[in-house]
């Protein structure tokens, strides 16, 4: 470690999706300088965040709840365009408009206890020391497959959410799609006109929302997630609380027998899926909307994992280490929690920072 060259400053920024982005501006605008003050480290090619990421055939105008960033709205983007298009050239936009000099790509491989109270996070890089540290890696690259008995003995095709192609290369396929959220919804209405068939299967009973997202059921959604993490528990995702909206698109697509929920079978075999009642689907084809996990794996040297598996957070704040906060976690992983608690991190951060020095004086 003595060889390694270590650069001091006040603040590392890990992950430049929405979370960080909203982040690094809170910073610039309260005062700190980009490379002198704090490093946003982002492990993607270009800008976009996870957006960059999304399948093409998602376009801007399927997308729910995108905020704008602080500081620069949204503005003419053509709804009939990708939506990994359109938010990749709004992201960078952004960082040009605001100097954000993100660093990438940048792999973050693991962050630990420095000396002098300062932290240190190893990357492909280099190595930064700061003095506190915004986590806001998102959850993409962790996407969640359950394992089920037989899943290695499937002659067929397996994949996530995080490899969809788009519909088109499932023409002819007898397709199950697993998973009860929005992603296995569209996943299934966009399949199937091209496939030969499509199962739909879920753990839980979906449940379809009647009425408009008012503030007072976000909040209410917001606050269950939010205890969990209070608690230590692994943060469940906003849209398993609230449920799935239900629009014109999801009606018909009910109608049509498209979304016909069954549970989830018992087991896999070469040729489909089998239930312990004797039903079995034939299938070339097993796509997993089951999810991501938060992508917190970096920061494990740092134990803040609570014996319920999460990381207890009071508001972005891990409450065993205050240096540490978490966007994009938990209640905050909306585009507009994002935001909210961006500027709260930075805040608080500002707190801690001037405790210190005020300390050292």
């Amino acid at each position: 470690m003595n060889n390694i060259e270590v650069h001091e400053l006040d603040v590392v920024v890990i992950g430049a999706g929405q979370a960080g982005l909203s982040s690094a501006y809170h910073l610039r605008r309260t005062g700190f300088e980009p490379d002198r003050d704090f490093v946003v480290l982002d492990h993607a090619p270009g800008p976009g965040g996870a957006w960059q990421f999304r399948w093409p055939s998602l376009t801007f105008a399927e997308v729910h709840g995108m905020h704008a960033l602080p500081g620069m709205e949204l503005t003419d983007a053509d709804p009939a365009r990708p939506s990994s298009e359109v938010v990749s050239e709004y992201f960078d936009r952004y960082e040009r408009a605001f100097g954000l000099r993100v660093r990438r790509p940048v792999d973050v491989r693991a962050v630990r206890e420095g000396t002098g109270g300062r932290l240190l996070v190893e990357t492909s890089a280099g190595t930064w020391a700061p003095r506190a540290l915004i986590n806001a890696t998102g959850t993409w690259d962790r996407p969640f497959w359950p394992r089920c008995p037989g899943q290695e003995t499937f002659r067929g095709r397996q994949l996530h959410t995080a490899q969809y192609p788009g519909p088109q290369e499932f023409a002819g396929r007898r397709v199950v799609v697993v998973g009860g959220g929005a992603s296995g919804t569209q996943h299934l209405m966009e399949i199937a006109p091209y496939a030969a068939a499509t199962t739909w299967v879920t753990r839980r009973v979906p449940v379809f929302r009647e009425g408009q997202f008012t503030e007072e059921v976000g909040r209410a959604a917001v606050a269950l997630v939010e205890e969990r993490v209070r608690q230590g528990l692994p943060p469940r995702s906003v849209v398993s609380v609230t449920g799935l909206p239900l629009n014109d698109a999801i009606r018909q697509a009910i109608e049509d027998g498209i979304l016909d929920r069954q549970p989830v079978f018992e087991r896999i075999v070469p040729d489909g899926v089998e239930w312990d009642d004797g039903r079995h689907v034939d299938a070339d084809v097993i796509l997993w909307a089951t999810g991501f996990r938060a992508a917190i794996d970096h920061l494990a040297p740092l134990r803040l994992r609570e014996p319920g598996g999460g990381i207890r957070v009071d508001g972005t704040r891990a409450v065993s280490d205050p240096r540490i906060h978490l966007v994009g976690y938990g209640p905050s992983a909306s585009t507009i929690g994002a935001n909210r608690t961006g500027r709260a991190a930075v805040r608080d951060i500002r707190r801690l920072l001037a405790g210190e020095a005020a300390a050292v004086a």
